[in-house]
């Protein structure tokens, strides 16, 4: 478990880690892998929400 450097929540769509490296199954000419970095649409890349005025609780 590592320690919160943020009071701000995680992205429920990529639980923090926002950005991810998939591998294509090609190969460089020098012998390393081709990846796509893909970034969490949901947050843009930060791995934190805001916090929406629909998760305040208001009235009674």
């Amino acid at each position: 478990m590592h320690a919160r450097t943020s009071t701000r929540p995680l992205c429920r769509n990529c639980d923090g880690f926002p950005v991810v490296a998939i591998t294509t199954g090609d190969r460089h000419n020098d012998g390393s892998r081709v990846l796509l970095r893909v970034v969490c649409l949901a947050c843009q890349g930060t791995g934190h929400t805001r916090r929406s005025a629909a998760t305040v609780r208001a009235g009674r």
